[in-house]
């Protein structure tokens, strides 16, 4: 639906009727518009020129002085008129000088019903229940998004839109097939208005999982996003930061054997992983969220530490394809993140998709991490208040509570011994 402004021509009015009426026509365009077409009522005209009041005088017959400060004429009057004179009523001159008198309380009508009926499409959602999810419906309609689709005549975005995130998250789908899956177009998600409003849903979706996430601005944050929601890219940007993992495999797994025997870390990319399949030789892994894990472990153990994988917030897609392969070697993996509603969210993703085993994430873990600020100085920021929409633990009821309870969230920097005892005597975890 377009709604093109179409302005009376001045120099057209003036050359068919003469200076005095361009203004009186322009007044009668927005009455009639405001109206629905109705002849009935005024218009007026405000310090009106000499020519102005020689119109009106010669189409109401009733005299104006010319020290009157304003004029008006009722519109009948002035349909009347022009008739008489030119043989078209005023609906007719207004159309051959500027284009049809629109009906505006009719277009705003079926603009607001061509609105709800796109915003009520996107209620059929796998996501609908979701508060990231509703907060984002909410936002096309409170921002004129939707409205601006409807101006454009492409409210079929939205439904796009809604298909595309019915299939999130993905396992490393391309952005090309997943858009030309549902669009036919392998470039239709690369940039432009569909791929911006599926990208301001996974914004909210980021936030709800605790991360501070905006609209994107930028290729490297629109890459991000993607990435967490299981959508490949660019599988060079996708990376996994690994230590002490050795793995079969030539190219890749040579390297991270080397630097397993070397006890440093090492950054494996998407690319890598896809291009030079590994297969884990190890039995366990552990999975931190912070780089700060990893880097003490690497200054602490060294070599000696067990192997372990740094999720650094979201898993990537390197990250998961990498435990993946470790896990279809068969070996165990210990999953753990801060305590927060984001942790809990991915721990249980994590134990749903790979298998995984929580630790060092139960109630007793966090109520111990959490007494321990009471009687040391908080270090580091490694407390701060709960954010994001609540998450249950399906491993541990209890923690989901505890943290309700408290209300603070606790950094995973808080547990680094501990953490640090585990990688170093690889026997208790829970």
């Amino acid at each position: 639906m377009t709604r093109p402004e179409q302005p009376d021509d001045p120099a057209a009015a003036a050359a068919s009727f003469g200076d005095g009426w361009t203004r009186l026509l322009r007044a009668a365009r927005r009455r009639l518009e405001r109206t629905g077409g109705r002849l009935d009522g005024k218009i007026g005209l405000s310090a009106p020129t000499d020519d102005e009041r020689r119109v009106v005088i010669g189409l109401t017959g009733r005299h104006r002085a010319p020290s009157a400060g304003r004029l008006t004429i009722s519109v009948d009057e002035l349909d009347a008129g022009l008739r008489r004179s030119h043989g078209e009523g005023v609906v007719e001159v207004l159309t051959r000088l500027g284009g049809p008198v629109r009906d505006r309380a009719a277009e705003a009508a079926g603009e607001t019903a061509a609105r709800e009926a796109a915003i009520g499409a996107t209620a059929d959602c796998r996501h609908a229940s979701q508060s990231w999810y509703q907060a984002w419906r909410g936002d096309l309609a409170a921002d004129g998004t939707a409205t601006r689709l409807i101006r454009r005549g492409e409210p079929h975005l939205l439904v796009q839109a809604v298909a595309v995130l019915d299939r999130l998250p993905a396992t490393g789908t391309p952005l090309p097939v997943l858009a030309e899956e549902i669009t036919g177009d392998p470039k239709a998600l690369s940039g432009g208005t569909l791929a911006h409003l599926v990208l301001r849903a996974l914004a909210r979706r980021c936030t709800a999982m605790g991360e501070d996430c905006a609209p994107p601005q930028s290729a490297e944050q629109r890459r991000a996003l993607w990435d967490a929601a299981g959508v490949m890219v660019d599988d060079l940007a996708s990376q996994v930061l690994v230590l002490n993992l050795p793995a079969g495999g030539a190219g890749l797994g040579e390297w991270l054997s080397q630097a397993a025997r070397l006890g440093v870390p090492l950054r494996a990319t998407l690319h890598q992983l896809t291009a030079l399949p590994i297969t884990p030789r190890v039995s366990e892994v552990f999975v931190c969220e912070n780089p700060a894990v990893l880097r003490q472990a690497s200054a602490s153990l060294a070599a000696s530490g067990a192997a372990l994988v740094c999720t650094e917030g979201v898993p990537s897609l390197a990250c998961w394809r990498l435990l993946e392969a470790t896990a279809g070697a068969g070996a165990r993996i210990w999953w753990r993140n801060d305590f927060d509603w984001a942790g809990l969210r991915i721990t249980a993703s994590a134990v749903e998709r790979l298998g995984a085993t929580p630790w060092r994430m139960t109630a007793d873990d966090f109520t111990a991490a959490l007494r321990e600020g009471d009687t040391e100085p908080l270090r580091h920021g490694d407390t701060e208040p709960l954010r994001g929409a609540p998450s249950s633990s399906p491993w541990d009821q209890a923690l989901a509570a505890a943290l309700a309870d408290a209300g603070r969230a606790v950094m995973e920097e808080r547990l680094i011994p501990l953490l640090l005892h585990d990688l170093r005597r690889p026997a208790a975890r829970s």
